[in-house]
């Protein structure tokens, strides 16, 4: 028996020892992937997930050399999904789109999850991250963060915000401009981003506070008032920041990774892993997320980016207790 072979079979007898079944110690000793790879997204299609989703999926299908198929499975804040993926297969088949929501917010904002964010799950890697911009109609008469808030302290109630959904990013968001401002504006929950998108556009819905705002401002359909960074977006630098609008204290960081269920073999995640760095390395990706108001994130290692998470989920849950939103 040569090296080689003695390798492998050690290799393959120490995952046996560990309880991985027999099916998946062939995947990790070199054959994976061999089929499809499904990547589950807890949210509408349409929406800023969605796209960042799908750009990635399609780079990692040309290094993987099989597709890596999208799954929408809205509700819940994305809970519905998250608690699917925790229950697949650990065989590197079904992954998700973790994202600040899944692994950050839903554990303050939830009285009881079905999933826990660390426990079951496995970490894979970091795609980018996002700051929120604040957008209105283009047809609305507000030019301004200031033009708002004097609205909104004259008729108070009377102007809203939409959403893609209870617990959704632009809900806390939503809930915590509202709370910095000293404003009363009244929530409207949407089925998913792209709808609330929609309803904004057509002048159903006041405003909102979301990722993903660059392509409708520059296509004349929305206008961006102040961006929730401490700096200006590269692909918006005439929107100030909230800061510079008055507004302190006010920067939203949404993230976007992927992991996998729990007990996914190691060298599975690291192919994962080295597929994704290579795919956000791509220019033309880079160019989409600059073009989305997002910023790629830098090559990073399996155990650095649950390194991130835990270290997030921290400043996801004073967001929402300062956002004051709580769901049972």
């Amino acid at each position: 028996m040569n090296t080689t072979v003695r390798g492998r079979r050690s290799f393959c007898l120490a995952l046996g020892a560990l309880g991985i079944a027999p099916h998946l110690i062939a995947k990790a000793a070199g054959t994976y992937p061999e089929r499809p790879i499904t990547l589950v997204i807890g949210w509408t299609a349409g929406g800023s997930a969605d796209n960042v989703a799908r750009l990635i999926a399609t780079e990692m299908s040309k290094a993987l050399g099989q597709s890596v198929v999208v799954f929408n499975q809205a509700g819940a804040g994305g809970n519905i999904a998250s608690d699917a993926v925790a229950r697949a297969a650990p065989d590197g088949y079904t992954i998700m789109l973790a994202t600040s929501a899944s692994h950050g917010f839903n554990s303050e904002l939830y009285s009881t999850l079905n999933y826990r964010p660390i426990e079951d799950f496995a970490p894979i890697g970091l795609i980018n991250t996002s700051p929120s911009t604040l957008l209105v109609p283009e047809a609305s008469p507000y030019r301004s963060v200031t033009d708002i808030i004097e609205a909104a302290k004259a008729k108070p109630g009377v102007l809203n915000y939409g959403s893609g959904g209870i617990g959704s990013s632009q809900h806390l968001y939503g809930a915590l401009f509202k709370k910095r401002a000293g404003i009363d504006i009244v929530h409207i929950p949407l089925k998913g981003v792209a709808p609330a998108m929609t309803d904004l556009m057509a002048g159903r819905v006041d405003m909102i506070l979301s990722t993903g705002a660059v392509p409708f401002v520059r296509s004349g359909r929305l206008r961006a008032l102040a961006v929730a960074a401490p700096q200006r977006l590269t692909a918006l630098p005439d929107v100030p920041t909230f800061e510079e609008a008055g507004i302190k204290d006010f920067n939203t960081d949404s993230w976007y990774g992927l992991a996998a269920p729990a007990a996914t073999p190691r060298p599975v995640l690291e192919v994962l892993n080295g597929v994704l760095n290579k795919a956000r390395q791509n220019p033309e990706v880079q160019r989409q997320f600059s073009e989305q108001g997002a910023f790629t994130a830098k090559p990073m290692t399996v155990d650095a980016f649950w390194t991130f998470v835990r270290d997030q989920m921290p400043v996801a849950a004073e967001l929402v207790r300062a956002s004051g939103a709580k769901l049972e």
